[in-house]
């Protein structure tokens, strides 16, 4: 079986990284001549605004990739027998292109409001309320699915009922919006989420779930991909369209191996990320002063003098490690 899951998972890392990298070259000058820069808000770090201009939506690249190679692996393993749980992957695959599409349409929102606000807030996060609610439904449909969640590490399972799916709502937004938060600094999203489908490959093989292989196969590839583009400093952004879709990847691997939870640990980086948001504009509002330099907490410590480039490798560095934890709670 792992003679087998080496076969898929070298070719989709290695399919998906060619035709996105392939496909990103071929993006930039489009986006450029259809002036779709990125707009740096004045609120942010003034050094942020040499960037000004640098196209975004580049996310699209590795959707286009990630598709093509995921219809390919599908077909791949129907034909070959090994299509044993490649209902989860279709399922997850395409609530990641759900969630894509809904950064779609906030990005252009910005471009065509001339500002860098798309959709409102209760906007987005009802389309994301009903892409949550379609992996769950389609989960439990094809039998993927229970409410009995499971303790990382502890070897216990808790039976929520419905309240499960309240809890999965909650966390599938959540993550998604954590890793679309964490995409703010050159090549921070793409290493991070670089270093966690990592993680869900080493679960992959150790489960032997090759559908779980092939997801992580096709982040990775992604990632690398794009960050040859990405990579400070960036000739290109993923916008909400890339980050949302990597949110997605991320949160569907984690219930395909059925251990939802086991995203908050080698998810950290994004945990952080929105808890430093959601500790900013709390204290702010009780006592009009403010916890860090600026959130997220990578531009806070932009603020203290780190590099985009220290940024990026720290918190990377932190994804690995918090992997290598998971790895025990698997």
């Amino acid at each position: 079986m792992k003679t087998t899951m080496i076969a898929y998972f070298i070719p989709v890392i290695a399919a998906t990284f060619i035709i996105t990298a392939i496909s990103a070259r071929i993006l930039i000058p489009k986006l450029k001549s259809m002036k779709l820069g990125q707009q740096i808000l004045d609120i942010g770090p003034r050094w942020h605004k040499s960037k000004e201009g640098t196209p975004t939506m580049g996310g699209i690249s590795f959707i286009i990739a990630s598709m093509l190679v995921f219809i390919a692996s599908v077909i791949a393993m129907v034909m070959t027998d090994n299509g044993e749980g490649v209902e989860k992957l279709i399922i997850v695959m395409l609530f990641a292109a759900i969630s894509g599409a809904i950064g779609v349409v906030d990005d252009l929102t910005k471009f065509k409001n001339h500002r860098n606000e798309g959709l409102t807030a209760s906007q987005k996060y009802l389309l994301q309320l009903v892409s949550a609610g379609l992996l769950l439904a389609a989960l439990k449909l094809t039998g993927n699915l229970t409410t009995e969640l499971r303790i990382p590490f502890a070897d216990v399972t808790i039976e929520l009922g419905i309240f499960y799916y309240i809890f999965s709502i909650l966390l599938i937004t959540g993550i998604v919006n954590a890793v679309n938060l964490t995409d703010g600094i050159d090549g921070l999203a793409s290493s991070v989420t670089l270093a966690a489908g990592a993680f869900f490959a080493v679960a992959g093989f150790v489960l032997e779930a090759l559908p779980v292989t092939v997801a992580s196969g096709i982040t990775m590839g992604a990632c690398l991909g794009f960050l040859v583009y990405n990579f400070y400093p960036a000739r290109v952004f993923m916008g909400d369209t890339g980050s949302l879709f990597l949110g997605g990847l991320a949160v569907g691997m984690a219930y395909m191996i059925d251990n939802p939870l086991i995203i908050v640990v080698v998810g950290i980086v994004y945990i952080m990320e929105a808890a430093s948001v959601i500790l900013q504009v709390g204290c702010y509002k009780l006592t009009k002063k403010r916890i860090f330099k600026m959130a997220p907490i990578h531009h806070h410590f932009e603020k203290c003098g780190w590099s985009e480039l220290k940024i990026v490798g720290v918190f990377s560095l932190i994804t690995v490690l918090a992997g290598v934890l998971a790895y025990f709670g698997i």
